[in-house]
């Protein structure tokens, strides 16, 4: 990862450190990626304890590929925090392009170019990538 990061990879290591339990479901993970940064904080969900920042990368571009990478760093896969982000980050994490797409609507397939339906047809299909993750059915999406 090009740039300068600073981040931990033991995070049960960190909270025995701070003398803090832990228990990863009282934790959330935000996520923001000004322009040329990424900042990764652990925010406890009863809002008691403070906030645990976790990785902070300088100098780097907005890129699914970075996101992707440190979530890898942080061990993620372990911990399975829930998200809470911008939709931006959102986007990122669901590898939509970003700026004006044909699809802006991560949750189904709105054209945004269709300009003779814009107004008028008012259920759109299922997006690809939540169509085999969702069992039920959204109001707005068909």
């Amino acid at each position: 990862m090009k740039g300068t990061l600073v981040a931990c990879k033991d995070v049960d290591g960190l909270f025995e450190a701070l003398n803090m339990s832990y228990c990863s479901d009282e934790w959330r993970l935000y996520i923001d990626f000004p322009k040329v940064s990424l900042k990764a904080v652990l925010l406890h969900s009863g809002k008691v304890l403070p906030s645990i920042p976790v990785a902070h990368v300088l100098g780097i571009k907005e890129s699914d590929e970075r996101m992707k990478q440190l979530l890898q760093y942080i061990k993620y896969d372990t911990y399975k925090w829930n998200i809470c982000a911008d939709l931006k980050v959102i986007a990122l994490l669901l590898g939509l392009q970003l700026g004006y797409t044909k699809f802006p609507c991560f949750l189904c397939e709105w054209d945004s170019r269709d300009k003779a339906h814009r107004y008028v047809k008012r259920i759109w299909p299922l997006s690809e990538i939540l169509s085999g993750l969702l069992c039920g059915e959204l109001w707005f999406c068909e």
